[in-house]
């Protein structure tokens, strides 16, 4: 299963590797600390900063076209401005880290073609 759809890039880019490039290596540069952030919110209960942390990943995961997890990622911000549904908030940020996980081996592989 791809997790990363890298059309809509190519086409605001048209299709320009090296901007698509730069595009990629800034995910791949932010990825770990948007990860390390969102676990260390959700393990102190910083609700607020996890709502703000997946507010800043939602822009960097959709623009390597994963869809689904920025609208899981605004499900979560809006979450957490109420707090509510405290008990699923762990769930959001480890699908997170799964998915991120698999998009930079993706990610890795398409930089390998451009």
């Amino acid at each position: 299963m791809a997790y990363t759809d890298l059309s809509y890039l190519k086409e605001i880019t048209g299709g320009e590797s090296e901007i698509v490039k730069e595009m990629i290596e800034m995910f791949l540069a932010q990825v770990d600390e948007f990860k390390e952030n969102m676990n260390k919110f959700l393990e102190d209960k910083n609700w607020t900063d996890l709502g703000k942390e997946a507010h800043k990943a939602k822009s960097s995961v959709l623009i390597v076209g994963m869809e689904e997890l920025g609208k899981n990622l605004k499900k979560l911000q809006l979450l957490t401005e109420e707090e509510k549904e405290v008990e699923t908030y762990a769930d959001y940020v480890n699908m997170f880290n799964e998915q991120c996980d698999a998009a930079v081996i993706e990610l890795q592989e398409e930089m390998n073609t451009l």
